[in-house]
């Protein structure tokens, strides 16, 4: 993959992981259905959606399971056509893996409530295709294969959790410092939600925040040195070297 497309599709990717809400697409009888729809992602930044089996939506893809979903980062822009959006083609499947319902849940705790219901599923969606939008003459389609972190994640995934949980138990105030110091978000009470090799994200009740990683970080021990790097790197006084 050439450099150019390995930054698009980073970019891609980052509009993803960081969007917590997206623009879901379904056919109804052949008709195009969209309709708004809550998103988490998986390690590799495959969208994960928790669907009530009585939504228009699901029933549509009982039939259908082609889906487009639109992400956007286009808020605070004078015109918003000006912003960034990625708009994914892909195909929607039931899935009862229970990390990636973990996952989902971390990113909207407000789920737990009918995650349980007999009516309620979690959808992860195959990308097949996107189309980035990047800003004035900057549009791509990429292919899935590119679109997706493709490298192994496993070890980082089964870690995630506890390294997840240790953050928020013991490193409450470096959590604190990430969102204020690197991200400029104020207030207390940021936690951390989720690590994959890009990045990890943060809420604080019904806000979310999302810090890129410089480098893919792919094992418990590479998360372990880039945040003990990162806590150092937000304790640092001003204007020291």
């Amino acid at each position: 993959m050439s450099d150019d497309l390995l930054k698009i599709a980073s970019e891609a990717r980052r509009l993803i992981r960081a969007r917590d809400h997206a623009a879901l697409a379904t056919s109804l009888d052949g008709w195009p259905y969209v309709s708004r729809v809550a998103t988490a992602c998986d390690v590799d930044a495959s969208p994960l959606l928790l669907l009530s089996d009585l939504a228009t939506h699901t029933r549509n893809l009982a039939a259908e399971p082609r889906v487009s979903l639109l992400s956007d980062a286009t808020s605070g822009f004078a015109d918003p056509l000006a912003g960034p959006r990625l708009t994914l083609l892909g195909r929607a499947e039931r899935t009862d893996d229970p990390r990636l319902s973990a996952r989902f849940a971390a990113r909207h705790p407000a789920s737990a409530v009918y995650a349980g219901f007999a009516d309620f599923h979690l959808y992860r969606i195959t990308i097949e295709r996107g189309h980035l939008v990047a800003g004035f003459g900057r549009i791509a389609w990429i292919e899935g294969d590119n679109l997706r972190f493709a490298t192994d994640t496993s070890a980082l995934a089964a870690a995630e959790p506890e390294i997840v949980a240790h953050m928020n138990a013991d490193h409450t105030d470096a959590v604190q410092l990430y969102a204020a110091n690197l991200l400029g978000r104020t207030g207390e009470g940021w936690r951390m939600t989720g690590i994959d090799p890009e990045g990890l994200d943060l809420r604080r009740r019904g806000e979310t925040a999302r810090l890129d990683f410089p480098e893919p970080v792919l094992t418990p021990a590479a998360a372990r040195r880039v945040l003990v790097a990162l806590t150092e790197e937000v304790r640092r006084p001003s204007g020291s070297i």
